[in-house]
């Protein structure tokens, strides 16, 4: 087989993930028929993906009829729904994750979104999570809100392995890196081996130029969309460059740590205007992640150009970005922090909709 663009990725250091964990990508060997022809070594899932999987077909029936018996809460029946996928998700994905060392070959899950701003509640779900997966491959997803910044600190220090989601602003993804740092140094100092427990940094892309843009269409200025998304990546990769390295990570690092890899979240181009590989192209980069949805994933297999590392380009002008966008009036920490709390709320509402669904087939299979 011929190599693929995505396989030209991987060989710049960049692994590809896919953004969609189903029971039938699982089951009928589609994500196994990824890892083959599109390089995909992780797989992650979120609530508006259950939900919409659970409403939509018959896949989880069969266990509904079996738990409707004897589990009355539904949060309770979509853990035991979801974690049966999340495990069988990790065994497929198991040998990426054996051939890579440990760096790849995850599936991710995310703690309740209605806990998102509860540092105790977040930590312990997340602990419970990874004991209820009892997979090496796991990881637990927690928002990155103030709150969580403890909960993400205190599981790295029991040596949980942790995807930090809804990353918007530098500011805050420097946070979760210091976050990572300490949780690390106290379970060293603890007496503890950091070589598996590993962590990524979800920094959301797409969203940020919808936003941005939205603004900037209003102010009339027109010259600056498009540009903050890709920007804003590059200057964190710029942060994780300096994060890890120097004596406090050459401390670290020789104790068996591993760095905190940059995934590249919600990769798919909203403006129709834009390239529909754009936050592909341009943030290809070494030791970091890019987690797609099909869509994305197809169009780079299509029409994908790989050109070299190209998250380390145009880093003097994406800093001048900032400084063009506060002088057209555009207040980059209001944008990051709308973007935060929209993305809470949205999977908090899918959750919300995940436990009307789960009351309606549950209903539904009673009365069958």
């Amino acid at each position: 087989m011929a190599k693929s663009h995505l396989h030209e990725l991987t060989e710049r250091g960049q692994s590809v993930w896919f953004d969609t964990l189903s029971r039938a990508l699982v089951h009928t060997g589609g994500l196994a028929r990824m890892m083959d022809e599109d390089a995909v070594t992780g797989v992650t899932s979120n609530p508006t993906i259950f939900q919409k999987a659970l409403s939509e077909g018959d896949a989880y029936d069969a266990q509904l009829k079996e738990l409707v018996g004897t589990v009355d809460d539904p949060t309770q029946i979509f853990f035991a729904l979801a974690l049966d996928d999340i495990r069988d998700a990790c065994d497929v994905l198991r040998p990426a994750f054996d051939s890579s060392g440990g760096v790849d070959g995850f599936v991710s899950m995310e703690v309740e979104p209605g806990i998102a701003y509860d540092t105790k509640k977040s930590f312990e779900q997340a602990r419970w999570i990874a004991a209820q997966v009892a997979r090496p491959n796991l990881y637990v997803k927690i928002p990155a809100t103030e709150p969580g910044l403890p909960a993400i600190e205190d599981c790295i220090a029991h040596g949980t392995p942790i995807n930090i989601t809804l990353i918007f602003s530098l500011e805050r993804y420097a946070a979760v890196v210091e976050a990572y740092l300490r949780g690390l140094e106290r379970l060293v100092a603890a007496g503890g081996d950091p070589s598996p427990v590993v962590s990524v940094a979800s920094f959301f892309v797409s969203r940020v130029d919808t936003e941005t843009d939205k603004r900037l269409e209003a102010l009339g200025r027109n010259d600056l969309q498009g540009k903050l998304a890709v920007a804003n990546a590059k200057l964190a990769y710029q942060h994780y460059l300096k994060a890890f390295s120097g004596p406090r990570w050459d401390f670290l690092t020789g104790k068996g740590a591993r760095p905190q890899r940059c995934l590249w979240a919600s990769t798919s181009t909203k403006n129709p205007a834009y390239s529909d590989v754009l936050y592909v192209e341009e943030l290809i980069g070494p030791d970091t992640v890019n987690t797609m949805p099909l869509e994305t994933i197809e169009a780079f297999q299509d029409h994908g150009r790989v050109a070299g590392d190209t998250v380390l380009d145009g880093v003097g002008e994406a800093r001048q970005l900032l400084d063009d966008l506060a002088s057209a009036g555009v207040d980059y920490d209001d944008v990051t922090a709308t973007l935060e709390a929209e993305g809470v709320q949205k999977f908090s509402d899918s959750f919300d909709q995940i436990m009307d669904s789960v009351r309606l087939k549950r209903g539904a299979l009673q009365a069958a």
